[in-house]
């Protein structure tokens, strides 16, 4: 049985493999036929190439006058310049981000009914202002642009390793009375997951309603197309993401890289561990996995109730509403031993606002003596470039770690490249030697911290659907704190050597890698 078992999930792990390639493929093909068709009617009708320019230049135009960091407009605009058809072609399918006015439209829909059902209260964001204005600050911007309140009566637990973080899960998960609500970017059909879903199993026979949301290009390489189905026959209700399928697309770009799990409204984790082996460190594909999660049980969790329900809901216009889905946001009598503010928010790419980047840039801003982050990815804005640098140059000991072992070696190049610009101006950069560090976190002057799924990169800030979880004066600040200390022991510092120019030749293959780093 177990050696069946064994080849189902190669032959899984092989089938979605060949559909990636399968659909990239397809999509190469069909954007090369459009731009050799646009080319060619450029070749053969001059009154299509007057119309190409035309095109091209107001298109730079409009993308110049974009409200949207210069990071973001100015590849488009090279490569509109430089060929026409191909960037007027690419920018259409790719560059408009998802943004169509029927995804919009759906969002705000259930925004209108969940946000309102929300039971903050005004009085705790006051009381935060009042204590510390600058966490203040930063939790006002998050309630009044992501429209999530900040909570107290909430107690939190910090696991410093996704391992811990799995076994806390699923004690929890065995106590579910009335619901469970999983979202994930990645699932992989092997143990940590069987783990869990013979929990989820035994509380669908005991009554509970249970819901699992996933990534499909997240989890493409680890499931098959049938999961779906493999769930509702346990009696798991079971929805997929944005299906990586051929055909031309442009919500294809943005993906779910949320990472939630709700208990009956009253407890929740989220972090950077999705539920594959390898975030457990079952298997080692990138010398040891480091990453990183939280436990809430109290108020706070009804934000990411909603959040969500939010994906459950609005994901698909063929999928079945739940007309009633604010039942779910309930209050009930808990007394935390803690006394500390917690504000777990989301970011989406529906919107023109980028409350990720703009939360880890506050952090930075607002810290006296030192701001920390670790993140697998290092490819960001000028904007966020900028903040660092002047942080550091106000005296803030501004640190920043990443992998020490690399899962994508072209991205771990352009996160490189970043190095020079950052140290030049104060900035420390560690690399974790052990492995591959996946953790999205920061911490500034030992009192407010974030921890979620929102890496330091283009994708995660500006294309993927994520959520943060903004911490005040809670005891998993400090033991974040005494983690990132640990880390720094683990780590090299490599400032140093980055601080000294490079050549020509790779700064020039950099700067070329860093025009395509908003797709990487």
């Amino acid at each position: 049985m177990k050696q069946k078992e064994t080849m189902e999930h190669k032959a899984a792990g092989k089938n979605g493999v060949l559909r990636m390639a399968f659909v990239v493929l397809s999509l190469v093909l069909e954007i090369g036929l459009l731009v050799l068709f646009f080319f060619r009617l450029n070749q053969y009708f001059r009154w299509f190439q007057l119309i190409t320019f035309i095109v091209g230049l107001l298109l730079v135009l409009v993308i110049y006058g974009q409200h949207k960091t210069s990071a973001m407009k100015m590849p488009w605009i090279i490569l509109i310049m430089a060929a026409p058809v191909l960037g007027i072609t690419l920018y259409f399918l790719i560059g408009l981000n998802g943004s169509t006015r029927k995804m919009r439209n759906r969002y705000e829909k259930i925004d209108a009914l969940l946000f309102p059902v929300l039971h903050g209260r005004k009085e705790t964001l006051e009381a935060l202002e009042q204590r510390d204005p600058d966490a203040g600050a930063i939790a006002d911007y998050i309630n009044h642009y992501a429209h999530y309140p900040v909570w107290q009566n909430t107690d939190v637990t910090y696991y410093n390793d996704a391992a811990d973080g799995l076994e806390a899960q699923l004690r929890d998960l065995k106590r579910a009375e009335q619901f469970i609500f999983m979202e994930y970017h990645a699932i992989e059909d092997k143990e940590s997951w069987h783990r869990i879903e013979e929990v989820l199993v035994d509380r669908v026979h005991a009554g509970v309603e249970v819901r699992v949301f996933y990534d499909d290009m997240g989890s493409i390489g680890f499931i098959n197309t049938d999961f779906t189905k493999k769930m509702e026959r346990l009696g798991i209700q079971c929805r997929v993401f944005n299906p990586f399928a051929p055909g031309l697309n442009i919500f294809l770009n943005n993906r779910d890289h949320r990472k939630i799990t709700v208990i009956d409204n009253k407890i929740g984790f989220t972090g950077g561990y999705n539920l594959a082996n390898e975030y457990f460190n079952l298997t080692h594909p990138y010398g040891m996995w480091k990453d990183t999660g939280i436990r809430l049980e109290g108020d706070a969790v009804q934000s990411l109730t909603l959040t969500f329900l939010e994906m459950w809901n609005a994901v698909r216009d063929t999928d079945k509403d739940d007309p009633n889905a604010a039942r779910f946001i309930t209050q009930y009598d808990y007394h935390a031993a803690q006394h500390g503010f917690v504000q777990p928010y989301a970011d989406s790419p529906m919107d023109d606002e980028h409350v990720g980047e703009n939360v880890y840039i506050s952090m930075a801003d607002k810290a006296d003596r030192y701001c920390y982050f670790i993140t697998p990815y290092l490819i960001i804005t000028d904007e966020m470039n900028h903040a660092l640098g002047l942080a550091a140059k106000r005296g803030v000991d501004v640190r920043i770690i990443t992998p020490g072992i690399p899962d994508k070696k072209l991205v771990y190049r352009v996160t490189r490249s970043f190095y020079n610009g950052l140290v030049r101006n104060g900035v420390r950069i560690y690399e974790w030697t052990p492995g591959f560090c996946h953790a999205k976190m920061s911490i500034a002057d030992d009192k407010m911290a974030t921890c979620g799924t929102i890496n330091l990169d283009y994708r995660s800030l500006y294309h993927h659907f994520e959520n943060g979880c903004f911490l005040y004066d809670c005891d998993a600040v400090h033991k974040m704190k005494e983690d990132f200390d640990q880390m720094f022991t683990e780590c090299r510092e490599v400032t140093a050597y980055y601080r000294s120019e490079r050549s020509n030749g790779r700064r020039l293959l950099d700067l070329f890698l860093r025009l395509f780093a908003e797709l990487m």
